[in-house]
């Protein structure tokens, strides 16, 4: 932050979207609860370190780090923060002495911490009590998304309920232990997603535009989005018109597989191993595009979306509420979710993880892929272009001792480690675990112990490290693996 900017804050003072507070070795309760209300009303930035007047006393240096880490577990915590919010403090330096700075933006959903909602009034933070209050800051929300707009004639015969056995195993899949939706029924698990909702400003209730797009059936979409569709096009010979299409109109849970299908059909197979992981690039770069084009879109826009897959790049487009104009990168980013109740849905699945997180991912892991950095471009059309090109081998990138490269049948598989080499028996371990794999069937831990003549113990590791490619299925004793 520029020095002559801080103190021109410090100057003025706190106010409606200013917080100064002093901290030692730990951040109290009441820096979250100006998180909160800065979330709940127009956002803001809150200091550590500074005194209510504005005088900087710092915060000890040495503990500046911890105090950043704990402050971003507190916010992830569910139990803490509802919903949970990614934020980047920043660790600055003012006339010697440290400060840290945390910008809030202004979030399109209504935040509690500890189970208690705060709002901002003048330059304090107000816990939210009155019914109506309450009502009324979620009306104010409220008014920001379509998805929430209200349809009460519609019954539980319009949606695909057929989906939701599907949709326990991966909510439970991706938590550790059961997932609160395994043991509701159909219309209580509904509800709980936020799908059934009560306008307060007309007094209507019923399943909302959100429950239509995840899980309505084909005829109830094309009712309520005639314009409603996903055309997936390759253009790499017929530049023209196309050498391959899909044209995808059903909910946003056959639209996601579908569209993942399309991107493993057309996508070179590139791997790479971090840490101990090996990681599916195409999975991962493919699987936050379409989440991104699907969770954040304007449905109500006649706008068709895309997915294009060309020779030097692939691309997303879709209709969108923006909240600014140009291009966003991880350092100007402000997550701002367009349809919170789709993108919390996408969460619980496992399809989507923290707000913000998709950009960091893509950045990430587009230079591994690639060697070039994508672009996202905000406007009334939200545009994310992937650079593309078949010749390029991240294992070629010369680091010194620091990234490996192995043939592994026609496909080179780039290693980063840090400065730890994979040996050559663990990784022809993960070329027979996925060749022995049949699509859609279901294994024991002992059929791959079996396999690899090896104790469960390290047969484990070796699954884990190919989360990527394998997901597992119930827990303990019962626990299955097969293919993704």
């Amino acid at each position: 932050m520029d020095q002559e900017k801080l103190r021109t804050i410090l100057q003025i003072g706190e106010t409606i979207a200013v917080e100064f507070k002093r901290c030692s070795n730990r951040i109290e309760n009441d820096v979250y609860q100006s998180v909160c209300s800065f979330l709940n009303r127009f956002g803001g930035d809150i200091y550590l370190g500074v005194e209510d007047d504005g005088t900087v006393c710092g915060v000890p240096e040495n503990a500046a780090g911890d105090i950043v880490k704990n402050f971003i577990k507190i916010i992830s915590n569910p139990n803490m923060f509802t919903p949970t919010i990614y934020l980047s403090p920043e660790i600055i330096k003012y006339e010697g002495k440290t400060i840290i700075h945390i910008h809030i933006p202004v979030s399109a959903e209504v935040h509690s911490f500890k189970k208690e909602v705060y709002d901002r009034v003048d330059d304090a933070d107000v816990k939210v009590t009155a019914t109506a209050q309450l009502a009324m800051m979620y009306i104010r929300k409220q008014n920001r998304f379509t998805e929430k707009q209200i349809y009460p004639y519609i019954s539980l015969e319009d949606f695909r309920l057929d989906l939701l056995p599907r949709i326990r195993k991966m909510a439970t899949n991706n938590i550790e232990g059961v997932h609160s939706w395994e043991s509701m029924s159909d219309e209580e698990l509904l509800r709980s997603a936020g799908l059934y909702g009560k306008d307060r400003a007309t007094g209507e209730s019923g399943y909302n535009l959100a429950a239509v797009m995840l899980l309505g059936k084909d005829d109830l979409i094309m009712d309520i989005c005639p314009a409603y569709e996903t055309d997936a096009l390759v253009r790499r010979v017929n530049v023209d018109r196309y050498d391959d299409r899909e044209i995808i109109r059903t909910n946003l849970i056959e639209s996601y597989d579908q569209l993942m299908e399309f991107g493993r059909k057309h996508l070179s197979d590139k791997f790479f191993i971090e840490g101990v992981e090996r990681k599916n690039l195409r999975n991962i770069i493919t699987r936050e595009m379409i989440a991104n084009t699907l969770i954040h879109r304007e449905f109500t826009s006649s706008y068709t979306a895309k997915f294009v897959i060309e020779k030097d790049r692939m691309y997303t487009e879709n209709a969108n509420r923006s909240s600014g104009d140009g291009i966003i990168t991880p350092d100007n980013m402000e997550p701002n979710p367009k349809n919170p109740i789709i993108a919390s849905f996408f969460r619980n699945i496992g399809w989507s993880d923290r707000l913000g997180s998709g950009v960091r991912n893509i950045f990430k892991y587009s230079k591994y892929y690639s060697g070039k950095e994508p672009e996202f471009i905000e406007g009334d059309v939200f545009r994310l272009i992937v650079p593309l090109n078949e010749d390029y081998s991240y294992d070629n990138v010369k680091n010194g001792d620091k990234k490996t490269a192995i043939k592994n049948g026609d496909k080179k598989t780039a290693i980063k480690n840090g400065d730890k080499k994979i040996s050559k028996k663990t990784i022809q371990n993960y070329k027979k675990i996925l060749e022995f794999m049949e699509e859609g069937k279901e294994y024991t831990i002992q059929d791959f112990c079996n396999l690899l003549n090896l104790k469960p113990s390290r047969t484990k590791e070796l699954l884990k490290a190919l989360t990527q490619d394998i997901e597992q299925i119930g827990n303990n004793k019962n626990r299955k693996y097969r293919l993704k």
